[in-house]
């Protein structure tokens, strides 16, 4: 299986020490999930966790290399404008990318039909 965890997952999952989306990171650490990323999502992680979560510059850019050095990278050609928010684009085009058959998200705006 094959899944992109959008910014959010990524976040919970670095933060947190239990809970599913910790479990997602734990399974693809230990090879039992293939993860997909991009440069895009990676730029947005680390800057979620300087903003939201204080992590030193240091820490936040060490912490976004060990999930690229752990995730399969895409770099979308293109990024068709389909959400609201841009951002979502950035996501749902690396899950094209990726080919991935499952994204892992808790934004409502992807989630919604």
């Amino acid at each position: 299986m094959k899944a992109l965890l959008d910014t959010n997952v990524l976040a919970s999952a670095i933060t947190s020490p239990r809970g599913a989306p910790r479990a997602l990171l734990e399974a693809a650490i230990l090879g039992q999930l293939e993860i997909c990323t991009s440069q895009a999502l990676m730029a947005e992680l680390e800057e979620c966790l300087l903003e939201i979560f204080h992590f030193e510059r240091l820490a936040a850019a060490a912490t976004c290399e060990a999930i690229e050095r752990l995730a399969t990278m895409v770099e979308p050609i293109a990024v068709p404008a389909v959400c609201r928010d841009p951002d979502d684009d950035q996501v749902l085009a690396a899950a094209l990318t990726g080919g991935v058959t499952h994204l892992v998200t808790r934004d409502k705006d992807l989630l919604s039909e």
